[in-house]
């Protein structure tokens, strides 16, 4: 809307309260400023540009969680959620300056014209993308494009003479938000889930149909560590599969809201049989939506550290030029009338994000005795009156330290270096027939790796890793050996089978909040446990 436009507009409107006119007062005095920059600046304006600046200004004068999403941006940021995108199905990795096909998306494009794992990416549509420093926003947009488009790559084939070219049809590509599902061998169901996108109630009762087939599992675990959030639906329709009806989930309020309710309908289909689960630090927003529900009707042990804190809720208001304005509107509230929020002051983006380093810090991460609240911020739980806190975030029922021990300089170089990734696609593109031949599935591959490959296979690692630079240090490589053989062990495995196998591993192998909470489930207390009585 042209500047003279927009004030003409600004002046039919009639103000008939003090804050309308305080309103309008402010809206005339922006309008008459665009006017005069648009008439009397010494050089040619873009009215975009000054606008997009202004609305991201008023922003971050709100709370940390208001955003402006100008219009070319708002197709990439709903992506994740909405749970598809339109392109070729391949994940990547960029190595050595080489695109590295990580993974084939089942169903998609390129795994119908035969792209694998391991292929080199060399060009694509004639262009040349070896060798040229490209980046990974490049990638995707020489790979994305609209659904029956053509794309032509070239690739290089490892164990294959000569170059392979390949036509894809670029298609409509699912992005499932399930990282892992299965059944362990005591028949507990393990589902991680990385964040709730549109398709996740649908991906978590497939899962649990086909990995349960035999029967009600013994308990399950729910993994929400690192879930940032997602839609508030879908937290809604997962909480609801645990409850009983009538159940609150969460309520909500706000200056211009109501108290709204949201409760369980009664339908779910896992309302009685243990369940655990799992959070961290970054776990937030529906995450902990789900988590706290589960706390509050003492439905669940939660088991971690204490979650992000985010518990305000955004609404998404659609701009003229098809930009969007995602606002806060309202507070969640536990159903015990806890605030997950964690306090914050208007404004102050930078102070409300460093509370996490903060946090680490105080020695949160690694004390439970560090976690304090004023008695105003205790509540009870519905039905065993457990204390639990607000003042921000979902503290767990049993606290389960960061543990860093095993975590040296050595093994941060090797992964921010990518050596470790380098080596797991040079390993297993050398090896993979061999292991497809001995190995029909993950518990023959998990059986011939522990009794021929654990040792060996680490050793060509901390040598690789040499000639790449990265200096031997023996005390190190001693500190760090049982966790960097799991995390290779697993990435084996998921560049061989899928990245529930990379779970799979690291589960079993070394990860004390898992073994906690299978410890649980196969002693389920009457008397649920609490971290404050």
């Amino acid at each position: 809307m042209p500047a003279f436009a927009l004030l003409l507009c600004l002046c039919t409107l009639a103000p008939a309260q003090p804050a309308s006119q305080s309103l309008y007062n402010s809206l005339e005095k922006l309008s008459r400023s665009l006017v005069l920059i648009n008439g009397s600046y010494v050089d040619t304006v873009s009215n975009k540009k000054l606008v997009d600046n202004a609305i991201n200004a008023f922003v971050t004068t709100l709370d940390p969680h208001s955003a402006y999403i100008p219009a070319e941006q708002v197709e990439e940021v709903n992506e994740a959620l909405d749970g598809s995108f339109e392109g070729v199905g391949i994940e990547f990795a960029i190595i050595n300056d080489t695109l590295t096909i990580q993974n084939v998306i089942s169903g998609g494009p390129s795994e119908a014209v035969g792209l694998n794992i391991g292929d080199k990416l060399l060009s694509v549509n004639g262009e040349n993308i070896a060798g040229v420093s490209i980046t990974n926003d490049g990638v995707r947009k020489r790979l994305r494009g609209p659904k029956g488009s053509t794309v032509m790559m070239t690739v290089l084939r490892p164990g294959v003479k000569g170059l392979l070219e390949f036509k894809v049809v670029r298609d409509k590509i699912p992005l499932t938000s399930v990282d892992a599902a299965y059944l362990t061998d005591g028949n507990i169901f393990y589902f991680k889930l990385g964040r709730f996108a549109a398709q996740s109630m649908q991906e978590f009762e497939k899962a649990y149909n086909e990995c349960c087939a035999a029967g009600e599992p013994d308990g399950m675990i729910l993994d929400l560590r690192g879930n940032g959030g997602g839609f508030l639906t879908t937290a809604l329709l997962l909480a609801n599969t645990f409850l009983e009806e009538g159940q609150t989930i969460l309520y909500t309020e706000g200056r211009h809201m109501r108290p709204q309710y949201e409760r369980a309908n009664g339908r779910g289909f896992y309302k009685k049989k243990p369940l655990v689960i799992l959070v961290d630090e970054n776990s937030a927003s529906a995450s902990e939506i789900v988590s706290g529900a589960m706390q509050d009707w003492d439905r669940a042990v939660i088991i971690g550290r204490r979650t992000f804190g985010k518990g305000l809720v955004q609404r998404m208001y659609p701009l003229s030029d098809g930009s969007q304005l995602r606002l806060t509107v309202a507070r969640y509230h536990t159903p015990s009338g806890r605030v997950i929020q964690t306090p914050y002051r208007e404004g102050e983006r930078d102070e409300y994000y460093h509370k996490m380093i903060d946090r680490w810090n105080s020695g949160e991460f690694f004390n439970a005795d560090s976690l304090k609240f004023p008695d105003s911020l205790r509540f009870e739980t519905a039905i065993q009156h457990r204390p639990v806190y607000g003042g921000g975030g979902i503290t767990p029922d049993i606290f389960i330290p960061g543990d860093t021990t095993a975590v040296t300089s050595y093994l941060s170089s090797m992964i921010r270096q990518g050596i470790l990734q380098e080596f797991v696609n040079v390993w297993c593109d050398a090896h993979r027939k061999e292991l497809k031949s001995k190995c029909d599935d993950f518990d023959s591959f998990l059986t011939y790796y522990n009794n021929k490959l654990n040792d060996s296979v680490f050793d060509e690692l901390v040598e690789y890793a040499c000639k790449r630079g990265l200096e031997r240090n023996e005390e190190q490589i001693a500190t760090s050996r049982a966790l960097l053989q799991t995390r290779l062990k697993g990435l084996i495995a998921r560049s061989m089978f899928s990245m529930t196998e990379y779970y799979r591993v690291c589960n079993s192998e070394f990860d004390p909040k898992f073994e906690k909470a299978v410890e649980v489930i196969t002693h389920w207390p009457s008397s649920l446990p609490s971290l404050f009585r």
